[in-house]
């Protein structure tokens, strides 16, 4: 029996309790979930790669089907060397729909052997993004409610 693997990949700068409210979820559907991190070159980095893999890793490690993993491929090589057969993408709202569209069409076009699955987050994490935490930190706001303490212990460090 083939194992199910699915990939949730992402930069994850830094990993919010939406991106864990969708991989706790994506857990109980497949028999191992690979938290792939990697650099976006359209994006400079808040956190060093190494960062965002350790506390990732902290973050989920009671999860025990999780797998935590850097990559710098195409997404589509990174799923097949790991022997995965789907891709999980988070959509917040409408607006994220076309972009990621457009992503599953191209790998469906780079390997037709791997879905994408559309996953929404819970409504209380429905506006919570990587980069509106990074801004409300940033402006000395409250980011408790959205990323776990040692997250926001981190990112104070990185001010």
């Amino acid at each position: 029996m083939t194992k199910k693997i699915a990939i949730y990949p992402g930069s994850f700068d830094p990993i919010t309790n939406g991106h864990i409210d969708l991989i706790k979820r994506a857990s109980k559907l497949f028999d191992e979930v690979i938290v792939g991190i990697t650099q976006n070159s359209k994006k400079s980095a808040f956190l060093a790669i190494e960062d965002r893999i350790n506390i990732a890793s902290d973050t989920l490690k009671d999860i025990p089907n999780i797998k935590v993993l850097s990559f710098n491929t195409l997404l589509v090589d990174f799923a097949k060397a790991q022997n995965a057969q789907v891709i999980i993408r988070g959509l917040r709202a409408v607006s994220d729909f076309e972009y990621e569209f457009q992503l599953s069409g191209m790998n469906k076009h780079l390997n037709p052997n791997i879905e994408t699955l559309f996953m929404t987050p819970a409504e209380q994490y429905a506006n919570i993004s990587s980069s509106l935490v990074r801004e409300i930190l940033s402006l000395g706001g409250d980011v408790s409610h959205f990323v776990p303490s040692s997250v926001e212990s981190l990112l104070k460090t990185h001010l």
